[in-house]
């Protein structure tokens, strides 16, 4: 007996949307297309009046209307061709591997050419809530109704959030590698646009809600850790030096000499000194260190002697270096600190709450200074109660971040160039109180150089596969903890 499956179709964009429903009705898998819309148009199709795909109502009566064996959910708003044998590929694997969601890779037309676009698996750790599953989500009748009956009924914009975290608890969420259906005209938003969208202040009560959604999915995996009360003892451990400022860097001798003025201009009440980890570089970078090294003994230039290190293993050289101060202060090699008070802000905030780790505002800019949107990135979605839980949710944490030695000597960096700094603030933030600047006092430079510039696919589906796999790690050390 066939497999039948009802079609739920986003039908803002109406042209795309009747094409595609004329195409899928053709199809004897499909029992009954219904379309989702603020205003419902004329035709034979089924329909859904919502504002959102993603409140509870919507789902609530997705899942009322789902009567087959599985429900297609359409979760983007593009131009959409099946492939050859689409439904009947997505049952197949459907029936195989009895999971909960089912999604696939597809093609995309980018610049005139058809072009692949894989996405990742889904991990333990995949709760960011910008996850990507591509255009369609298949889900079995019997999980869509016993998990949509669940849903907090006051949810506004996290309804399919809260719908695929439930879904994660008690089934698997299954990746099909293979290349089921076409986009035309891609409005997918660049990548910066979409880091940045969650501090978008419009976008603050979408915060909130997920915030409180992916809290709930902690505790109902046992990952939730209460807040931290946990104060250090500042004068366990002697330092020669209060504070290091440290630059990590590879190959930037456009950048570089302007990080190391940043850094020793700063105006203090202590002691500190700056630890350049010149990574190999092969342009003039380590002579720009060497002559500042030369006429300044706070400037210490750092070769490493292992050539298999990432920024986070420059990190764990300086950290480790007998010259290291109490406090270890970032500042990236094509960044600047605001102002010359910045490190004395940071080292105040450390002592006002004793806490492990500070983390600063920045501002976005320009190579020549000039702000970028969205301009100051203050991270306020954190809060010292839940913050730490709500990490697990976003990608970025915020700049400058700042550690108290010791306990960044135990816990140590991954030997990455991506993702090093957010693994470390997770397993530190779990443990010890965060601080939080909220002015602006470092300067991020957008430019051509960045590491994070102008990445393919692969290359962000990597990242994020990367980052998924640290918050992996922690839940499973939250879980851990709280047997």
């Amino acid at each position: 007996m066939k497999k039948k499956i009802s079609v739920f179709l986003l039908n803002e964009n109406n042209d795309s949307s009747k094409l595609l429903a004329e195409e899928l009705a053709k199809n004897e898998n499909v029992q009954k297309i219904i379309l989702i819309g603020k205003e419902k148009q004329k035709g034979e199709y089924g329909f859904i009046k919502s504002e959102s795909l993603f409140d509870w109502n919507t789902i609530k009566q997705i899942a009322q209307k789902t009567k087959t064996d599985y429900a297609l959910l359409q979760i983007k708003d593009v131009k959409i061709i099946p492939g050859q044998f689409f439904l009947e590929r997505f049952l197949e694997v459907a029936q195989s591997v009895s999971d909960g969601i089912i999604y696939t890779d597809y093609y995309e037309m980018r610049n005139d050419k058809l072009m692949q676009h894989p996405l990742i698996d889904y991990q333990l750790g995949s709760v960011r809530d910008d996850f990507d599953f591509g255009c369609f989500i298949l889900i079995e009748k019997n999980v869509m109704h016993k998990v949509s009956e669940n849903i907090d009924k006051s949810l506004k914009y996290s309804g399919l959030y809260s719908l695929r975290l439930a879904i994660s608890r008690k089934n698997a969420i299954f990746r099909i590698p293979e290349f089921l259906y076409n986009i035309e005209n891609n409005f997918d938003k660049s990548l910066g646009e979409k880091h940045f969208e969650y501090v978008d202040t419009k976008n603050r009560g979408v915060q909130i809600e997920h915030e409180k959604v992916v809290t709930e999915h902690l505790k109902k995996i046992k990952a939730f850790l209460r807040p931290v009360s946990k104060k250090n003892d500042f004068n366990r451990t002697r330092f020669d030096i209060e504070a290091s400022i440290i630059i990590p860097v590879r190959n930037r001798e456009k950048t570089i000499a302007d990080a190391v003025n940043s850094a020793l201009k700063q105006k203090t009440k202590f002691n500190f000194n700056v630890i350049v980890v010149d990574n190999h570089s092969t342009d003039r970078t380590p002579e720009i260190i060497e002559e500042y090294s030369r006429k300044d003994k706070r400037v210490i230039h750092l070769i490493p002697e292992r050539g298999d290190l990432g920024i986070g293993g420059c990190w764990n050289e300086a950290v480790f270096h007998k010259k290291c101060g109490k406090f270890s202060i970032q500042l990236d090699s094509d960044d600047l600190y605001r102002d010359e008070n910045t490190l004395q802000k940071i080292i105040d905030k450390f002592y006002e709450e004793k806490c492990g780790i500070v983390i600063g505002t920045y501002q976005l800019t320009d190579f020549n200074l000039n702000e970028v949107p969205p301009g100051v990135i203050d991270h306020k979605e954190w809060s010292h109660k839940n913050g730490h839980n709500n990490a697990l949710r976003i990608n970025g944490l915020g700049a400058p971040r700042a550690y108290y030695t010791p306990i960044i000597r135990e816990v140590k960096f991954p030997n990455v160039s991506y993702g090093e700094d957010y693994s470390v603030v997770l397993a530190i933030s779990g443990k010890y109180k965060t601080g939080r600047i909220y002015e602006p006092i470092y300067i991020c430079r957008r430019w051509e150089g960045n590491t994070d510039s102008s990445l393919t696919i692969e290359q962000e589906n990597r990242n994020n596969f990367y980052k998924d796999k640290i918050r992996t790690i922690e839940i499973l050390a939250r879980q851990k903890f709280n047997t």
